[in-house]
């Protein structure tokens, strides 16, 4: 049996709060504004980091799994970058290292840089 809550929704501050109020939840939930943390733009491609509001740490074992980052529109075919965290900080850092790698990329095609490189890194 999990050991705790599914689902969670963020306070005014943007902390995360556990709540088994499936109704409440959803509610919450309905409005995209409060689990968009930032988005950017650049070029044809789109960065977004979100709040999850469900716990992405399936196998209960450390701390829930709450935000996402994506990249959307790299001009490679086959290529995919999502990246989730514990942490509203993790997340924002997260967020600002694929801004820097699609930045990186569109200053140079040539290069082969995968945003989970480490040359990436802050």
């Amino acid at each position: 049996m999990r050991k705790r809550s599914w689902y969670y929704i963020l306070d005014l501050d943007g902390t995360p709060i556990a709540i088994d109020d499936i109704l409440a939840w959803g509610r919450w939930f309905e409005d995209p504004a409060h689990r968009i943390m930032a988005q950017d733009r650049i070029g044809d491609v789109l960065v977004s980091t979100v709040f999850l509001a469900l716990d992405h740490n399936f196998f209960d074992d450390g701390p829930p799994i709450l935000w996402e980052t994506m990249i959307f529109g790299l001009p490679e075919d086959d290529y995919e970058y999502m990246t989730r965290y514990s942490t509203r900080d993790d997340a924002l850092k997260g967020h600002a290292r694929a801004c820097a790698v699609v930045q990186a990329r569109a200053r140079n095609r040539t290069t082969n840089t995968h945003p989970n490189d480490e040359s990436t890194s802050e």
